[in-house]
């Protein structure tokens, strides 16, 4: 039997660049599956691969990454200099 791995909502905050709290609350709010061990949530990692992802939320992710690029751009590039 293969054996599921899980991570917290700390880790799924930094694979995300969210909050804690903005994850948390997606889980309370049921956006994130999750299960509930003790107090503690655990997210399985097949839930967050990308591959569950529908045609509309790939292209929001492109719309939300060029507007980012275009209104950012020249602070993003400052950035990646440093």
């Amino acid at each position: 039997m293969e054996s599921e791995k899980y991570i917290s909502i700390a880790q799924l905050a930094k694979i995300l660049g969210i909050s804690r709290i903005a994850v948390y609350k997606r889980v309370k709010k049921g956006q994130i599956e999750a299960i509930r061990i003790g107090k503690v949530y655990a997210i399985s990692a097949s839930n967050i691969s990308g591959k569950n992802l529908t045609q509309k939320s790939k292209n929001n992710i492109v719309e939300a990454v060029k507007k980012t690029v275009y209104e950012y751009g020249e602070a993003l590039k400052m950035l990646g200099d440093e």
